[in-house]
């Protein structure tokens, strides 16, 4: 194939060919015979983006679950309609922040839904709400669980960290990712690192046969256990960091914290380490010093990142992957929720590079928007959904903003460039870098490549 008047990332107008899934010439170039040529019409074209930090099977199941949380529900009598569907199946609820009602608890989920099983999920991800008759079918097929919260002799209905307890006794299998996997390419991304850290080496073989589909074309990195590093994998589907998600009430040992990092180096492996709070980044710091920090050690979100932990960050070499969009998404709970001294700290963007961290994006989808150019926006202005701007000085240019998509997966200290030899994973937009960076919008993806093939296809259309 011949992509025609290209302007091609950080190198001008030029010609691309792609021939065996990589990228064969860059120049003024020729049509071959029979050769497929598409014009871009100057149109911007990038390196693929890539989601540095999904969870692909939450995000496909929250496609078939009810909106129980902000902006969708804000009030008791807005989940009240929310769970009122009728039908006799279970109903996953999703998003609920206890600015809605609260924690709930079997009484509450009773007297609002009391015909059908319910378990809905906190925004956290951490943690479901079920009524009494989830309780009863669950407990029907399983034990109870350490994260089964009971007061007073008696079930509350809130379950803490049992994801796998929750799968196994609904009898579930892991969701196709189909849609999802056609909704990232529409958006541009053709690669995503999969985050969630029970991912092991059953969810390494569900991932193989989705990609072997078809439905998955994204390339995938897979975090998760150290169990995984015993999986298989291949070019597309590629072993990632052991990930570790760290609970401020809940902190585990530090010494076998430790041994958990260490043991993931000694496979050769980077650590990711969940970190939302203050007081986790302080603990996730500690034990990397204890256990050794490698290069590509990374801490996800850095919800909270004072100066003096941003400057530890930087003499340990780790790498950040931050989520901008909860500005946006999150910023007014945060302003009412969190302490003032701690709001120009909240998902660090410019500090962070100004310290000279290797600084990457992803969405953590579900549980935010798995829409990369809402991020990027969300990056260069920090407003709220209110409109209050949140750290300005933590804001970023386009062109930053839009490099937290571009790094290596493998390597975040390696920004992807269009270059000869290189596979062809691209994003091509109907619009200039100069039209397209004061817009930053997904509909403005054209065509979307993974290793040479189109995987998104836009009706053309001349720039706008």
């Amino acid at each position: 194939m011949l992509i025609r008047n290209a302007e091609i990332w950080r190198q001008g107008i030029a010609d691309i060919r792609i021939a065996s899934g990589s990228i064969a010439e860059i120049g003024h170039l020729s049509p071959l015979d029979g050769e497929d040529v598409r014009d871009a019409h100057g149109g911007l074209l990038l390196p693929g983006l890539h989601d540095h930090h999904i969870h692909m099977a939450a995000l496909a199941v929250a496609k078939a679950s009810v909106p129980c949380g902000p902006p969708d529900v804000t009030d008791e009598a807005g989940l009240a309609r929310a769970l009122a569907q009728p039908g006799a199946a279970w109903l996953r609820g999703i998003g609920y922040h206890e600015s809605v009602a609260g924690m709930p608890d079997v009484a509450l989920l009773d007297r609002l839904a009391p015909h059908r099983p319910i378990r809905i999920q906190h925004r956290s991800g951490r943690m479901w709400f079920l009524n009494s008759l989830a309780l009863d079918r669950l407990l029907e097929s399983a034990a109870p669980p350490a994260g089964l919260e009971r007061e007073g002799g008696r079930w509350t209905g809130r379950l803490f960290d049992e994801d796998r307890w929750l799968r196994e006794a609904l009898g579930s299998s892991p969701p196709a990712f189909a849609a999802i996997g056609a909704e990232l390419a529409a958006m541009g991304v053709t690669g995503i690192t999969d985050m969630s850290p029970a991912n092991d080496a059953i969810m390494a073989a569900h991932f193989a046969r989705e990609q072997a589909s078809g439905h998955l074309p994204q390339l995938t990195v897979l975090a998760g256990t150290l169990a995984l590093a015993d999986a298989g994998f291949s070019n597309t589907l590629r072993l990632g960091p052991a990930k570790l998600h760290l609970h401020e009430n809940a902190l585990p040992d530090f010494d076998e914290t430790a041994g958990f990092l260490s043991a993931a180096h000694a496979q050769d492996r980077a650590t990711a380490i969940h970190c939302t709070t203050e007081t986790e980044l302080v603990f996730a710091l500690a034990a990397l010093e204890a256990a050794g920090p490698r290069p590509g050690d990374r801490i996800e979100h850095a919800g909270v990142a004072p100066d003096t932990l941003v400057e530890e960050m930087a003499r340990m070499a780790v790498q950040v992957v931050t989520q901008p969009h909860f500005i946006a998404e999150r910023g007014d709970h945060y302003l009412r929720d969190v302490e003032p001294r701690d709001h120009a700290l909240l998902y660090r963007l410019g500090a962070l590079r100004r310290a000279g961290l290797t600084v990457a994006a992803g969405s953590d989808a579900p549980y935010g928007t798995h829409d990369p150019w809402a991020a990027m926006r969300a990056a260069i202005t920090r407003r709220t959904g209110a409109g209050v701007v949140v750290g300005l000085d933590e804001a970023l240019t386009p062109e930053a903003a839009l490099a937290l998509y571009l790094g290596d997966p493998l390597d975040l200290t390696v920004e992807r460039r269009i270059a000869p030899g290189a596979p062809a994973h691209l994003c091509l937009l109907d619009r200039t870098w100069a039209a397209a960076r004061t817009r930053l919008r997904a509909e403005d993806v054209r065509l979307t490549f993974i290793a040479g093939s189109i995987v998104h296809d836009r009706v053309d259309q001349s720039p706008i």
